[in-house]
């Protein structure tokens, strides 16, 4: 007979850390105008960790991940670039074992829904990663915990 074992708190559990946030921000759609931006962020020493872009007749949004979302909001504040922060959830998924549909399984099951999602240009542990952008960013990442997978917090990437 087999004897299952409720999961543990600690198991069971959100994630302990900050919360990983990304700054959302409209460019001009011209010639180097994202360069212009990551060239301003990698002078103050931030990296792009993840990066969107969806661009339209006159404007591009602009989605990153920096490894300092804090200094980056200074920055574009002080700079006057108009942005949006938001928080995400970054998974970590496996190449074998946990997939992604294993991951859109356990959201849909707890009716999260997807606002839209990106790979991070990183890969911490070397495995893939996904940034989600959910209607219910805490309760996604415990689900998502719950269901075997590691949520990385903003500790977790960056260095």
């Amino acid at each position: 007979m087999t004897t299952i074992h409720p999961k543990s708190k600690e198991e069971t559990a959100t994630p302990a850390g900050t919360p990983v946030r990304q700054l959302s921000v409209f460019l001009q759609n011209r010639v180097g105008a994202l360069m212009s931006l990551v060239k301003l962020l990698t002078e103050h020493h931030i990296e792009v960790l993840g990066l969107s872009l969806q661009d339209t007749t006159e404007l591009a949004l602009v989605r990153l991940i920096p490894s300092d979302p804090e200094t980056a909001e200074m920055l574009f504040i002080e700079k006057g670039i108009p942005h949006a922060l938001v928080p995400v959830t970054v998974v970590e998924l496996r190449e074998t074992g946990r997939s992604l549909a294993q991951a859109l399984a356990a959201l849909l099951s707890a009716e999260i829904n997807i606002n839209f999602s990106y790979p991070l240009l990183v890969r911490p542990a070397q495995m893939p990663v996904l940034v989600l952008h959910l209607d219910s960013p805490d309760f996604g990442a415990e689900v998502l915990s719950n269901a075997g997978f590691k949520v990385l917090m903003q500790e977790d990437l960056s260095r």
